[in-house]
């Protein structure tokens, strides 16, 4: 459904226009659907039937976009798999999604997990063999993708995107970035992220063209900008904060960039104030939302005032974003809650995960995890999160899953780790270990540890060991509140 919608109306009304840059090809938007429809009868002649998974580890790259685009029309799932997981994480991952096939670049680890049929892409290039032109699905329930998320105690959940629900993040992705025709998208952040994965099929929408970086690094993205005419990107405020370190961006001209949108975390007054002395004709844009919502609300650009900063925003058209108690009633304005939503972008549910699903949606409103409350003004402010989860340079981490992690060392007697405040990466993976009696293990051994089953982001930074026990509540739970304390104390927000 979604490709007939992004794709075949750039068809219709711009099919001379610039679509996609391919190994230093330029691809108009009828040469880029005759490609991606050879591409589909090529995964049909491997044997893809609608509602397989076909697994992605790629770096972005045009090829990345024309898999997705080819999983659309046959109703195939794609799984993008996050390039920073380590080995086992990337094992459970496929164990879990079962898919028919894996396409992977070289650079990549190669999974212990056998598929039916696998590609490196780098070294056997699809296109070589591509069947007939496939017939395009349409079906809005169908599932499009699976974006899989940490899991609270380990295991990986996977969120399950309909077209429907992508194509609703459309929707609310041009009613904050105000797409122009011709204009032209930088894929610089993960496109296996839901905060950029919409963005391939909007740009077709609007006749707007894409670009990829394979990996984000200021010269390269000033590069980009000026050699492509970026009018449209999106990045985390930790890339944000490289790009205006950089001491030889006043070389680029970067005129030609109109939006520049981030979330994850909230944007630093000094760093607002920086981005509008290099950048000063782009519009900033902070959104807020989750893989398993798409985008819930929006922070303009005049918006981004003192009084203002700490807010996420608030609601576009479709979404209707609550503050509930515990029992998914709405509390007044001004006072705390969880953030709960309902609209047509919230996904189906997790796939293989009934009891994750259950929990997660309540009385018909899903539940984000988020405890934040709205003002007489309709903001909204995100304070802490009810989940245990730290968010590091937009990436989530369940501490949950890197306890796990460390209490498989035998000297660990207790372990609690927690989010503290960082500059750069708005929160760093604090871990506090109380050890057995005679035990020697160092900082270095544990880390060395946690990098065999965990990618690099969710590595402790921080690590205390404590002589005395962890402080506890009555029914036995470790306090993380009353050890993040020290930390947050001077903090404005106490999730990063």
């Amino acid at each position: 459904m979604i490709y007939v919608h992004s794709l075949g109306r750039a068809i219709q009304y711009y099919p001379d226009y610039l679509a996609l840059s391919l190994g230093g090809k330029q691809l108009s938007f009828r040469d880029l659907d005759a490609r991606v429809k050879r591409l589909a009868g090529a995964l049909d002649q491997h044997g893809f039937k609608r509602g397989d998974r076909l697994a992605l580890l790629l770096p972005n790259g045009p090829e990345y976009i024309e898999l997705i685009y080819a999983c659309s029309v046959l109703g195939v799932i794609a799984v993008p798999l996050n390039t920073r997981y380590s080995p086992v994480e990337i094992d459970m991952v496929l164990a879990d999604a079962s898919p028919h096939g894996l396409v992977r670049h070289s650079s990549f680890p190669t999974p212990n997990y056998r598929t039916a049929w696998q590609r490196i892409l780098d070294e056997e290039p699809l296109e070589d063999e591509a069947g007939s032109s496939a017939e395009v699905l349409y079906d809005p329930e169908a599932i499009l993708a699976l974006i899989y998320t940490s899991g609270t105690t380990g295991r990986p959940k996977g969120v399950m995107l309909t077209h429907a629900n992508v194509f609703s993040n459309v929707h609310n992705f041009n009613y904050w970035m105000r797409y122009k025709e011709q204009g032209a998208y930088l894929h610089a952040a993960p496109i296996f992220h839901i905060a950029d994965f919409p963005a391939i099929f909007a740009a077709p929408v609007f006749g707007a063209s894409q670009t990829t970086l394979p990996r984000f690094a200021p010269r390269t993205f000033c590069e980009r900008v000026e050699t492509e005419k970026i009018t449209h990107t999106g990045l985390v405020p930790t890339m944000i904060n490289l790009l205006t370190q950089f001491p030889e961006i006043a070389k680029y001209d970067l005129t030609s960039l109109e939006v520049l949108f981030y979330g994850g975390s909230p944007i630093a007054p000094a760093l607002v104030r920086k981005v509008r002395e290099i950048l000063p004709n782009v519009k900033l844009l902070q959104v807020y939302g989750l893989s398993e919502t798409g985008f819930l609300t929006g922070l303009q650009d005049d918006e981004h005032m003192p009084d203002k900063l700490l807010s996420c925003g608030r609601t576009c058209p479709g979404v209707e974003l609550q503050v509930v108690d515990a029992d998914s009633k709405q509390v007044e304005t001004g006072k705390q809650g969880e953030l709960a939503v309902r609209s047509s972008s919230v996904m189906r549910g997790y796939w293989n995960n009934e009891n994750e699903t259950t929990v997660a949606f309540r009385n018909g409103l899903f539940h984000t995890g988020d405890i934040g409350y709205q003002d007489a003004e309709g903001y909204f402010y995100i304070v802490d999160r009810s989940k245990d989860m730290i968010v590091t340079g937009g990436e989530n981490v369940y501490c949950g899953e890197v306890e796990a992690v460390i209490y498989e060392l035998p000297e660990v007697r207790e372990a609690a780790v927690f989010g503290i405040p960082d500059p750069q990466w708005g929160e760093l993976v604090a871990a506090c270990i109380v050890l057995k009696p005679e035990s020697t293990l160092t900082a270095e051994d544990l880390i060395r540890h946690c990098r065999r089953s965990l990618a690099g982001y969710k590595i402790p930074r921080h690590i205390d060991f404590v002589e005395s026990e962890l402080p506890k509540s009555g029914s036995g739970k470790i306090l993380k509140r009353n050890l993040r304390e020290k930390f947050w104390t001077e903090q404005s927000r106490k999730v990063g």
